[in-house]
């Protein structure tokens, strides 16, 4: 009978956040934060950003805890201008230190995309090549990952827990309970910069070709693959960031 590594590191992973979640249940935001990157999981916790309308709060928490921990960012080639401006604007108004681009490779792009496309086609692959592979191969190095989810966004996001397993690593979602007024209050009293696209009204902010403008009264994500069933690019998705 052969080891199955990959089988060893899923089951560490729901046992490890069973025990976290235990432990820190009643923490959020900063608290848990501080925990998670001092104590739990030193030198071996990145955070995944799309630089994105919220971005800036969950970024400015951890610039709080340690500036050195690493922000992974999906470039999909098919970022807004904006987008890119923002990154370097926001990184240096926090002082982050480790800000990593993850692209596709040029060889998987001209294979499965070669005329820049397949997001009208398949959207489904076209996340998955752009996005949910380049994750893959930058979260090797890690044990742990932090996201800006949140359950007010709705959909698969509404019943989000703070700590849960996928894939084999351990995922933190530190503002999972927070509201939408909790996040503009932190905006105006960190005197955090916006998203220059927010005022155009776009609310939620991802690939040029698959995000739109929201409507007053939309959720905050119905401009994301607008026209379409689609509400999330899978890298939050078991199996879609294995190991």
């Amino acid at each position: 009978m052969t080891f199955d590594p990959t089988a060893g590191r899923i089951d560490w992973a729901k046992q490890q956040a069973e025990t976290l979640d235990k432990r820190y249940r009643d923490l959020e935001g900063l608290d848990l934060l501080r925990a998670m990157i001092t104590k739990e999981f030193s030198g071996r916790i990145c955070v995944t950003s799309s630089f994105g309308a919220e971005a800036a709060v969950l970024l400015d928490l951890v610039a709080r805890v340690d500036p050195s921990v690493p922000v992974l960012v999906l470039d999909t080639g098919k970022l807004f201008p904006e987008t890119y401006a923002y990154i370097e604007q926001l990184s240096n108004h926090l002082g982050l230190t480790d800000v990593r681009l993850h692209r596709p490779s040029d060889e998987d792009v001209m294979a499965k995309d070669p005329e820049g496309n397949l997001y009208r086609t398949d959207p489904d692959s076209c996340c998955d090549m752009r996005k949910a592979q380049p994750l893959a191969s930058a979260l090797r190095a890690f044990d742990a990952w932090i996201t800006g989810r949140k359950r007010f966004h709705g959909a698969e996001r509404s019943k989000l827990r703070s700590i849960e397993a996928q894939d084999g690593r351990i995922k933190i979602n530190p503002l999972a309970t927070w509201e939408q007024g909790w996040i503009d209050d932190s905006f105006e009293e960190r005197v955090l910069p916006r998203h220059p696209l927010v005022a155009e009204g776009y609310l939620s902010i991802g690939c040029t070709t698959c995000t739109a403008p929201v409507a007053p009264g939309e959720n905050i994500r119905a401009g994301r693959w607008r026209g379409t069933d689609k509400t999330e690019c899978g890298i939050h998705c078991t199996g879609r960031t294995a190991l």
